[in-house]
């Protein structure tokens, strides 16, 4: 092998352990290798920047907006609620999630569809009385499977179809190529989970943070004839309290949200603090504190004001506090929020909040204003927002959304245009029917997702152009001794393990100039081995780090590492194996 195919195989070897070990975001590994290939002259400008460009790549964004557009005009809520009802067991229950979720996981992305249902889904059990944790996994699960339908039912499918299109020259293949793949096995996966689920799943009971509110809230008030009357916050001594933390001010009727250092106190002030409620009496003995004069009963935090906004957010993977202390990640000054209370594994922590290391799946009850909602509810820090005062989308143009969604997937299937075209058609027409605004369509766009698939083709490009594709193909090829069935399986097995580990765009944008590279030394047909890497990178269930729907219910769910490793290894075993057997049946691999 030449040095420029050693220096690929290093890069790639260390962007996979990067991916794997660290909590650098994988968007940032990926764009180094691309700047390191780029700058020593491995591949051209063009090559390094092509995935940009990439047809799959704009049809992603495209079909983001699409979705907010869903999201936003209420037509995914309206859908779900009409399917809940009322089952009476945990079968019937998890039939009713299924039905929707895979049908509209086909045709959107999987993260608006989970975030709409997980409150629902919250709510809806204890009306039915059947615990969450018996209902998140399999809502996740049913995303997955339901992704693998159509060429559009995941960001990795489309990625995929662009990259294969680019390398080979080929048209790619339809929006339905892989549904005679992909429904098969949602309804194998489906029916594995509605078989042997509702014993295995945990039985735990969860409660919303926001139920707990005076349990983690102290209330108290400003003496006016005290000596804190217009003195700062920090001048008080109440900013660096070790136990409890000023969350807001409320005041003449109105409320002081995330309240600024700088903040003057006037008399009769109701503060409201978080954390630990036993240090009410040393609270109490600051001069020109006492007892707070609410005599309704209720939590000033319960009520509800337009000045804040409460919510549940869950910590992503890629949150840059991660493993850091609520106090040194300046997470106030960051987010603009205030951590009421941190649960993980479904239960509140205790002690001192600010000295709470975060952790993926940590589900954080946040005061904020109602910008925040907005601003944050695409960022990767939080994998779920969950604003708990409900603010209402606009149901009015839940038909158009509808509509619009249904042109663009048969435009597409009937070859009236590209599947690009149709996704930019029918994200502009999201925007001007009102189904979202500018701005949620702006923000439906997940800037980390974009630049790990486009600076991924650049390693992916390196890898097929300096020959070291050919080389790992030639002694792959080599130890299953040319057997087709072999490599199929081979090639399912990689990308699954690499999808378990670090993203599934990145795993399946790597692997495919590799497996273009054996079906071309062993005289095989690359297709059916495309379809099974877009199966592979799909269905990963054994972690919850592996898949993004997976994550969020982690923490809303209850849920432990042990009970993905415990479930999910026998789904992505008959799942694997559904998803070959069929590949093996119905197509020739041999060229």
């Amino acid at each position: 092998m030449s040095w420029q195919a050693y220096l690929t195989l290093a890069l790639t070897l260390g962007a996979l352990v990067s991916l794997i070990t660290t909590r650098v975001a994988p968007h940032w590994i990926l764009l180094a290798a691309l700047a390191i290939l780029s700058t020593a002259g491995v591949i051209s400008a063009d090559q390094a920047l092509s995935g940009f460009s990439n047809s799959g790549m704009i049809t992603v964004a495209a079909m983001f907006i699409i979705a907010s557009g869903m999201y936003h005009s209420g037509a995914i809520e309206s859908l779900v609620r009409k399917a809940m009802g009322r089952p009476t067991s945990t079968r019937s229950a998890m039939l009713r999630i299924f039905v929707p979720v895979i049908g509209l996981s086909g045709f959107l992305n999987n993260t608006p569809v989970v975030a709409t249902m997980i409150p629902a889904i919250r709510a809806w059990s204890k009306q039915i009385g059947i615990p969450a944790s018996k209902l998140l996994m399999p809502l996740s699960y049913a995303a997955i499977l339901g992704g693998t339908l159509t060429l559009i039912g995941t960001s990795t499918n489309l990625v995929v179809n662009g990259q294969y299109s680019a390398l080979t020259g080929a048209d790619g293949f339809s929006i339905f190529a892989i549904t005679w793949i992909g429904l098969p096995v949602a309804l194998i996966g489906g029916l594995f989970m509605w078989l042997f689920f509702p014993r295995l799943l945990p039985d735990r009971n969860t409660t919303q943070l926001i139920d707990e509110m005076r349990e983690f809230t102290v209330e108290v008030q400003v003496d006016p004839q005290g000596p804190l009357v217009g003195k700062t916050v920090l001048a008080a001594g109440l900013r660096h309290l070790r136990q409890l933390y000023l969350v807001e001010i409320e005041r003449d009727g109105s409320v002081v949200t995330a309240v600024p250092s700088e903040e003057r106190l006037r008399g009769n002030d109701t503060l409201v603090f978080a954390g630990e409620t036993e240090a009410i009496t040393e609270l109490l003995r600051i001069p020109g504190i006492r007892p707070s004069m609410n005599q309704n009963g209720s939590a000033t935090l319960a009520q509800q004001r337009e000045e804040r906004s409460l919510v549940e957010a869950v910590v992503g993977t890629s949150c840059t506090c991660l493993g850091q202390t609520i106090r040194d990640c300046r997470f106030h000054d960051r987010y603009g929020a205030v951590v009421l209370a941190v649960a993980r594994n479904g239960k509140r922590l205790n002690g001192n909040l600010g000295q709470i290391k975060l952790a993926p799946g940590d589900t954080l009850l946040l005061e904020a204003r109602p910008a925040f909602v907005s601003r944050q509810r695409y960022q990767r820090d939080f994998l779920l927002i969950n604003d708990l005062d409900q603010q209402s989308p606009n149901h009015s143009q839940a038909k158009w959304a509808w509509l619009i969604l249904a042109g663009v997937v048969a435009s597409a299937a009937l070859g009236l245009t590209s599947m690009l075209n149709a996704a930019l058609v029918g994200a502009g027409l999201m925007i001007l029917a009102g189904c979202c605004s500018f701005e949620q369509g702006q923000k439906s766009l997940d800037l980390s997702v974009l630049l790990t698939i486009g600076a991924s083709f650049a390693l992916g490009n390196a890898i097929l152009e300096t020959g070291l594709a050919a080389s790992i193909a030639a002694w792959t090829v080599d130890i299953s001794n040319g057997r087709p069935w072999l490599l199929l399986i081979l090639t399912y097995l990689i990308v699954s393990l690499l999808t378990e580990t670090i993203t599934n765009n990145a795993a399946a944008v790597l692997m495919l100039p590799v497996v273009l590279a054996v079906t071309g030394e062993a005289g095989l047909n690359p297709e059916p081995f495309v379809l099974a890497i877009m199966m592979a990178a799909s269905a990963s269930f054994a972690t919850p780090l592996g898949y993004q729907t997976n994550m969020m219910v982690y923490g809303p769910g209850n849920y432990r590492f042990t009970d993905f490793l415990r479930l999910g290894l026998p789904m992505n075993f008959v799942v694997g194996a559904a998803a070959v057997s069929l590949i093996l049946w119905r197509m020739p691999l041999v060229a």
